[in-house]
């Protein structure tokens, strides 16, 4: 598609600082742009791009005071980041979806599709199912029976959406991802072996929520696993049976969270976190990145470590886990001269 600095600047509510005819049809990084290419400059690590690169126009802060001569057209917005963000699903909803279902596609008795939904090749979608309006249904998808799918919502291919699920509007559910699998549940017997226990319940999913390729929330022993508005989830997440995830929480991949877990609001989780089962997370909590945590935390807490504790006194007790060894050559040292 083909846009001018003018229009580009009128969608994001900017000033051109140029030429406000110029066309540009492609984007780019500030580091690797090229003639006919928009970009933006958001972080400051990347302003010295701005002066070498190829762009035709650059989205920058309205502050941006540039140190040197620049050859590309600029576009001030008041934040370049979430400027580019709002530009990229201004382009999006320019592309014509798909409406329809594939020949390929089977579907079972009683569902209802939206007309304006698509079903893509190879999918099989279950009985008594619900699709909204505008859903878009990649190829090799599954959908079992009696699952609500909310409007504008995407799932993408050889992902398999158990019986039973709910998932609200505007979610999109990335590659190979298993939603409402059973939940671990074992009881030991006497001789040492295990007997499984149903998993009846069920997930629910509100609107907003985007959960990245190869993530797997299993359904509840009882009740439900539910994801809260506008959360966002990494690639490779684990969420276990009857955990449930506040609003506007973000995980980072590879994090697994333990059956029955309470995470809060707003939390920001960091990478390859292990969270036990049975905790209450508080709201506006911060976990580092490969913390373990082992126990219920208060609102507004920021953690790093295993077991995770206090992440300031974790940077301090990290200056003397590095001089250990020399501390306790020191206490050797101390104990023969006074032995």
């Amino acid at each position: 598609m083909k846009f001018t600095a003018g229009q580009i600047a009128t969608i994001l509510n900017g000033t051109v600082d140029g030429d406000a005819a110029l066309e540009v049809t492609q984007l780019s990084k500030i580091e690797e742009g090229t003639h006919g290419s928009l970009t933006f400059l958001a972080n400051p690590k990347y302003t010295q791009h701005i002066y070498s690169t190829n762009a035709s126009l650059v989205i920058v802060n309205k502050d941006f005071k540039p140190e040197k001569a620049l050859t590309p057209t600029l576009i001030r917005v008041p934040d370049a980041y979430q400027a580019f963000t709002t530009l990229l699903e201004y382009y999006n909803s320019q592309q014509k979806a798909k409406a329809g279902i594939e020949k390929t596609a089977i579907i079972g008795n009683g569902t209802s599709i939206a007309k304006t939904s698509y079903i893509g090749h190879y999918s099989i979608i279950g009985e008594n199912v619900t699709i909204g309006k505008n859903v878009t249904v990649h190829s090799h998808v599954i959908i079992e029976d009696n699952v609500v799918i909310g409007d504008d919502s995407v799932i993408h291919p050889n992902s398999i959406i158990h019986s039973d699920t709910q998932m609200g509007s505007f979610c999109v559910i990335h590659s190979g991802c298993v939603i409402g699998s059973d939940g671990f549940g074992f009881a030991p017997k006497e001789d040492g072996s295990y007997k499984k226990i149903p998993q009846t319940g069920t997930v629910i999913i509100a609107d907003h929520v985007d959960i990245g390729a190869n993530s797997t929330i299993d359904r509840a022993t009882l009740g439900a696993t539910k994801i809260g508005k506008g959360v966002k989830l990494d690639n490779q997440i684990q969420i276990a049976h009857n955990v449930e995830v506040g609003e506007h929480t973000v995980i980072a991949a590879q994090t697994g969270i333990a059956g029955s877990t309470k995470i809060g609001k707003n939390c920001i989780i960091g990478g390859q976190v292990g969270i036990v089962g049975h905790l209450k997370i508080g709201d506006n909590v911060s976990i580092q990145g490969q913390s373990g945590v082992t126990s219920s935390i208060e609102d507004k807490k920021t953690l790093y470590g295993t077991p995770a504790f206090s992440y300031n006194d974790y940077i301090k007790s990290y200056i003397y886990f590095k001089r250990f060894p020399s501390i306790v050559k020191r206490l050797e040292s101390l104990e023969k001269k006074h032995t």
